[in-house]
């Protein structure tokens, strides 16, 4: 049909027939043209899932069930109060005991440290020893046999009572009977060999030459 009839129908008040719709094509997928297929968690609600989540948490698993309330702690009884106590107690006793043992360990090596200085100012040019002696006299010190290198005359006068012996930063010592006597005073355990002339003879054995130990025996 020309332009000109068209015009002269829509002029009569004929109306131009509608375009037929365009189908879109399909795709090899079957899915219509031009939608594309979610993509994994895609798609889905927000709240998707959080109901589930819910019910796991909730007891039996059933929806819309309120948790329970955590049972109450049992009250302690006055019998567990009193043993809780008495516990505490004893532990603090404890501590506070070697706290004191530990304080009276300290103090007494310090002291022992102080007796042993004034000893050493003490003793300085007081020993009497003998480089040439040649008689051993033994005698009991520390639980064990010790002995000192002592000449005839030393010995006699050891065995009076005239002389003694003191252990002085591990060696021994001969010094006069006054001398004995202050190193006593200012520490009593260096006191090695103190003779009471009016004691027994049989109170010191060692004092008898013919009693002596032997130089090679080992003590």
């Amino acid at each position: 049909m020309s332009d000109t009839l068209r015009d002269q129908l829509m002029g009569l008040g004929f109306k131009p027939a509608p375009k037929p719709e365009r189908k879109p094509e399909a795709r090899r997928d079957g899915r219509p043209q031009g939608k594309q297929a979610p993509r994994p968690g895609q798609g889905k609600p927000a709240q998707a899932g959080r109901p589930a989540q819910q019910d796991r948490q909730r007891p039996n698993g059933k929806p819309g069930q309120a948790r329970p309330q955590q049972a109450a702690r049992k009250p302690r009884s006055q019998e567990d109060m009193d043993l809780a106590k008495a516990y505490a107690i004893r532990a603090q006793k404890e501590k506070d005991e070697r706290i004191e043992a530990e304080r009276l360990k300290q103090e007494e090596a310090r002291l022992r440290r102080e007796a042993r200085a004034k000893l050493d100012e003490l003793l300085k040019d007081k020993g009497l020893n003998d480089p040439n002696a040649d008689i051993a006299r033994h005698f009991p010190y520390g639980g064990k046999i010790k002995r000192i290198y002592v000449n005839a005359e030393q010995l006699k006068a050891l065995n009076a009572g005239e002389l003694g012996v003191l252990q002085q930063n591990g060696r021994y010592l001969l010094v006069s009977a006054a001398v004995l006597a202050e190193a006593e005073q200012v520490f009593a355990p260096s006191v090695a060999l103190k003779i009471d002339p009016d004691a027994p003879v049989q109170d010191d054995p060692y004092a008898d030459p013919l009693y002596q130990v032997p130089d090679d025996l080992v003590w």
